[in-house]
């Protein structure tokens, strides 16, 4: 893969250097042409499957560019549309000459349309709702027309913010009951033992008095009014940039769905994603009515260890050193002012701090690298049937992208496995569900850890040979019996890795019918490297797909994913997930198997898997699981919603009684007992959000049907490994 990678980097360096030769320049004063040259070339030379650009191609962008900017028909009208029209097969025209006519059309539209619709919305709440007329909303906004006048959107506006208060309506309304109720149960008891009820004061009178169903309403207005006012506060955050990296992702979306552009900003949050950490103070920050406010102190970084920071403090200013000058990060953009906190390991930054009492200090905090403990590995012991098992949960493929030996979810893994083989386990089970993926190399080294060498997986670019991408390492982390737990969101590197556990019959793969169906590798490029001298500031990277993979049998996940040796229903069972619902996917095909032999300490997985069929189809948590999926598909699909309160209450209880037969499904328990290795139950010692977060992983494990399964699997294979063993010393 590095290879790979390394061999197109240079060839895009010298298509560019040839280029700049002839008639590319990429050097274009305007950034967002120079942008449209870089990507439109980056994906015509280096994409898996470039795509024509024709006037198919400018049709569908066309169409899901406008569904983004307006997904709920409530901005822009039917004459606007019409206008937009003339430019609905020339996108691919206007991309090819890097005109940027469409987009700045429709970018002031858009402005000019928002702008007018925060009157409009402020206008509807004002007004009160009728919830007694007979009257529906179809909430499948794709099949609505572009309204026609200022009349028409006015009341598009007035049925859909109507449709969002009447829950806030109900909220309140039912809030009122059960105060009023328990108000009156406590009257009637102290009345039976003859005490006398008085309120002390005029507030608490009025605290247990039935406020009118029009005040009720009037206060869901403002909850609703307060819910626009806030998202209006985001979009007016965000700059021209944003919206065209809206655009350009419209564009790039057409040639897979994994082929995305990163602006400035957001390939640093992806950077944070796939490596779990950055260097800055350790707390989450949102923006609440122009105000910046810490909502949550991450576990081990520097606002944790210094005790100084709480949640809901309001962040007022922001000091680099006493050497500069404060600044005023009230109405600032939360993106801004997160670049002002955050800042390189060692150095102090000087925050304003307003407390929740009202009072307010400076706060001098040493910024350092903050990890994400809970996008790493984490491993716990449990016993079953007087043998020790050990459960790994595994959150996504994470690599150091600076410095892969640094850190990676391989060699966490592993170091994992050590300490489970310490505290003497017997079988293994490796939680890979809704692991979305992550660095191809650290699942190969992975895979690696329970096989004592060759293929993983094989790799293919356009008109290109395969490539087969091998363990090379013979040494063997742990080669006892092992489960691979999934379900339909894992994806990519999880699927390669239960893939190749398949083929190797070195693991049986438990959970849902397939997996997500990602069978392709991305690279993420820096467009940065393509401009010398550059002037237009940060460009950003494009994530784009350059290979397909296979499974070492020959077979591809894309879009048929990883079929369970045991099928077990879920939640989503009956939901449209995976690549396969995905808009653009590529398609599915098969090449030549690679040369392979299965694990030499196989054995036969028939009657562990007939075994867990058998229990799996009577265990009546999975049957409630089930008819769960169903009841959700039902209740997702429903698109027609009553206006009036009467049918919506109805409606609302007929749905609370159908959820009750399901309400069995949190009570159910294991009589497992989950347990932290000896060196975490040290750090929780002396760490107690660490210690808060793993007794709830081990509350929910003991609740979790699908690794109580896993473990009786984990049982027949430990059965069938024995038997094995003294029919191979027998021989010997």
């Amino acid at each position: 893969m590095k290879r790979n990678y390394k061999i197109l980097l240079l060839t895009l360096m010298l298509a560019f250097a040839s280029c700049s030769f002839t008639t590319k320049t990429f050097e274009d004063p305007d950034k967002d042409k120079l942008l449209m040259q870089l990507i439109t070339y980056v994906l015509e030379e280096g994409h898996f499957s470039p795509k024509d650009l024709n006037d198919e191609f400018s049709e569908q962008v066309f169409k899901s560019y406008l569904d983004q900017l307006d997904p709920f028909k409530r901005y822009f009208y039917a004459s606007d549309i019409k206008e937009f029209e003339a430019y609905k097969y020339k996108i691919d025209d206007q991309l090819k000459s890097y005109d940027l006519g469409f987009f700045n059309l429709t970018h002031e539209r858009l402005l000019q349309r928002l702008e007018e619709s925060k009157s409009m919305y402020k206008s509807v709440l004002d007004d009160p709702f009728d919830y007694n007329v007979q009257e529906d909303i179809n909430t499948e906004y794709k099949k609505l027309e572009y309204v026609k006048s200022k009349k028409e959107m006015k009341e598009r506006w007035r049925t859909q913010l109507k449709f969002s208060t009447i829950a806030n309506y109900d909220d309140l309304i039912s809030q009122q009951e059960n105060t009023f109720s328990n108000n009156k149960k406590v009257q009637e008891m102290t009345a039976v033992e003859g005490e006398a009820i008085e309120a002390e004061t005029t507030n608490k009178k009025e605290s247990i008095e039935k406020k009118p169903l029009s005040k009720l309403e009037q206060e869901a207005r403002k909850t609703t009014l307060n819910s626009l006012n806030e998202l209006y506060d985001y979009i007016d955050d965000r700059q021209r940039e944003d919206w065209f990296a809206v655009y350009l992702n419209a564009v790039v979306a057409e040639f897979d769905p994994h082929t995305f552009y990163y602006g400035p900003e957001e390939k640093e949050r992806f950077d944070v994603d796939i490596s779990g950490k950055f260097e800055g103070i350790g707390a989450r920050l949102e923006k609440k009515m122009d105000v910046i406010t810490i909502s949550e102190i991450i576990s081990g970084g520097p606002a944790w260890k210094q005790k100084k920071l709480e949640v809901e403090d309001q962040i007022l200013k922001v000091k680099q050193d006493d050497d500069e000058p404060s600044v005023n990060v009230v109405g600032m953009r939360l993106r801004d002012a997160v670049k002002l906190i955050k800042g390189p390991k060692g150095t102090d930054v000087i925050l304003t701090v307003k407390r929740v009492d009202g009072t307010i200090e400076d706060v001098t905090i040493t910024r350092d690298v903050v990890e994400f403990e809970e996008m790493y590995a984490k491993s716990s012991t449990v016993i079953k049937d007087n043998k020790k098992f050990g459960v790994i949960n595994l959150p996504g493929f994470y690599v150091n992208m600076e410095d892969y030996n640094k850190r990676n979810a391989a060699t966490d893994v592993k170091l994992e496995i050590e300490r489970l083989k310490k505290e003497n386990i017997e079988g293994l089970v490796l939680d890979l569900r809704n692991n979305g993926g992550g660095s191809l190399q650290t699942v190969i080294d992975m895979a690696g850890l329970f096989i004592k060498e060759g293929p993983i997986v094989q790799v293919k670019t356009t008109g290109g040979q395969k490539e087969v991408l091998s363990d090379k390492d013979k040494s063997i982390s742990w080669d006892g019996p092992l489960v691979i737990l999934v379900n339909e969101n894992s994806a990519s590197a999880s699927e390669i890795l239960a893939a190749a556990m398949q083929d190797y019959k070195r693991a049986l793969v438990i959970g849902s019918k397939q997996t997500f169906g990602k069978g392709t590798v991305q690279t993420v490029f820096d467009l940065n490297r393509m401009l010398k001298n550059n002037t237009s500031g940060d460009m950003g990277a494009l994530k784009y797909t350059i290979q397909k993979y296979y499974r070492i049998n020959g077979g591809s996940t894309q879009l048929e994913g990883v079929k369970s040796d045991v099928v077990v229903p879920d939640r989503f069972s009956y939901i449209a997930l995976g690549e396969k619902n995905q808009d653009n996917p590529l398609a599915y095909d098969k090449i030549d198997a690679t040369d392979y032999n299965v694990w030499d300490n196989y054995v036969d997985y028939k009657k562990a898997i007939d075994n867990s069929k058998a229990r799996t189809s009577t265990n009546q948590q999975l049957k409630l699981i089930d008819e769960n999926a169903k009841w959700v598909k039902k209740i997702r699909d429903k698109e027609e919603y009553s206006l009036n309160y009467d049918s919506y209450k109805a409606n609302l209880k007929l749905n609370e009684e159908e959820a009750k037969q399901f309400e069995k499904l949190t009570d159910y328990k294991t009589d497992l007992t989950f347990s932290s290795l000896p060196y975490e139950k040290k750090l929780m010692a002396v760490d107690s959000v660490l210690r808060d977060k793993r007794e709830r992983w081990h509350e929910a494990l003991s609740h979790d049907v699908y690794v109580e399964e896993a473990l009786h699997v984990l049982n027949d294979l430990r059965t069938s490994y024995l038997v094995k063993e003294v029919a191979n010393n027998i021989k010997e």
